[in-house]
């Protein structure tokens, strides 16, 4: 019998109601080479008079600050460069951002850079709307009071973190990885250029662009998925699997950049709405403790989680694989799982990512302290399989 929709006038027995409400929450989003020229007008749309600009010496000697800078004077503002942010922000560096922007007068928060530049900047503007230390904020929902409007250009392929509800810091204390999420922390604005992407060293390119791919996959494995996000999950890996590597040969080539460009922002939209799994929550953990590159540590770990997954139920990895182009006709959902975790694993080679975190440095010593603090992660509630510490750890130990 077909499923019915029903008007005010009718009230049909919750039985048989349609599936659940999906909720979608995206920035507005400016795309394209050359469109980090917008820069200025955006801010101004927002409400900027004195933006706060938060950046890092890379994309300083890359010459993307200036030529932003430029384009925001041009619409007659303001603007105040912060550059002290490294990769994985810490505790002490938002701190600091903070309390330049104070001390500045600013008002509209923007970055351009990586993920770490606009999880910095996210952390700038919790602090100015809710006060206290950035590290009370870990956890799901815990910024409540508004915050100062963001707008980001993205400089990497891959973190997603310019349409994302995340912000991840690092307790420099405990030597592990904080996640923070809120719908706050969605940005007004994403302004996605993709000439930006050429400047990236190759090895940030390549992690970028492994991160995004497990955002993908994780995103449309999700307990919280929904049909809006599948959709963009599925064309992101899809994208990401035919362009990444080109980007590698062909840096300054248009296709593949604005390929991996719209694949990344792709990946954002669907893992901020359906949330991530134990890949991004392990991966945290050793990201924190060893302050290496998130994205490599998730090239690292992403085959073994597919893996553990799939034992439970490997159906939803056959659309992924179809989109990754691997040929999934006639073939039973536990082997196509395995071969998406070899076309992971291959990828992971080609672009130069070392097969085990002992060559990243994670030793079997750590292993029980990692397991722990994963099970701390927020993203590890979404997880399509439940995990206890034991099976964390025996995954650290496949993947060491």
């Amino acid at each position: 019998m077909p499923e019915l929709l029903t008007g005010p006038c009718a009230r049909p027995d919750p039985a048989d109601a349609p599936p659940r409400l999906a909720k979608f929450h995206a920035p507005e989003i400016v795309f394209g080479p050359g469109s980090l020229a917008e820069l200025g007008h955006c801010a101004r749309r927002v409400g900027a008079r004195r933006p706060f600009l938060v950046t890092d010496p890379g994309l300083e000697n890359a010459g993307w600050v200036a030529e932003a800078v430029g384009h925001l004077e041009a619409a007659g503002l303001r603007p105040v460069v912060w550059d002290g942010v490294t990769p994985n922000p810490k505790d002490y560096e938002i701190e600091a951002a903070y309390d330049r922007y104070a001390a500045s007068g600013s008002d509209v928060i923007l970055a351009v850079g990586g993920g770490s530049c606009i999880d910095a900047a996210k952390g700038v503007a919790i602090l100015s709307g809710n006060g206290g230390a950035i590290l009370g904020y870990a956890g799901v929902d815990k910024v409540v009071q508004p915050i100062p409007p963001l707008v980001m250009a993205p400089s990497t392929s891959g973190t997603g973190a310019d349409v994302s509800q995340f912000a991840v810091i690092t307790d420099t204390t405990r030597r592990t990885k904080l996640t923070i999420i809120s719908r706050t922390l969605v940005p007004e604005i994403s302004i996605v250029d993709p000439r930006l992407l050429t400047t990236m060293p190759d090895d940030l390119n390549a992690a970028t662009g492994l991160d995004a791919l497990t955002h993908a996959i994780e995103a449309f494995v999700s307990r919280a998925h929904n049909p809006l996000t599948d959709h963009h999950a599925l064309h992101a890996a899809h994208l990401i699997t035919e362009h990444l590597l080109h980007t590698l040969v062909r840096p300054c080539d248009a296709e593949p950049r604005i390929g991996m460009a719209q694949g990344a922002l792709e990946a954002g939209m669907a893992f901020t709405n359906a949330i991530l799994g134990i890949t991004h929550a392990m991966s945290h953990q050793v990201g924190g403790l060893l302050d290496l590159p998130h994205g490599v540590v998730n090239g690292v770990l992403l085959p073994h989680a597919i893996r553990f997954n799939a034992e439970a139920d490997p159906r939803r990895y056959v659309a992924l694989a179809a989109a990754t182009g691997i040929d999934v006709a006639g073939r039973p959902a536990d082997e196509v799982a395995e071969l998406l975790a070899c076309r992971v694993r291959e990828l992971a080679d080609a672009v130069g990512v070392p097969r085990g975190l002992a060559a990243l440095g994670v030793t079997e010593a750590d292993l029980p302290t990692l397991a722990r603090t994963t099970l701390d992660d927020a993203c590890l509630a979404t997880n399509p399989r439940e995990a206890d510490a034991a099976d964390v750890e025996s995954l650290f130990r496949q993947a060491l």
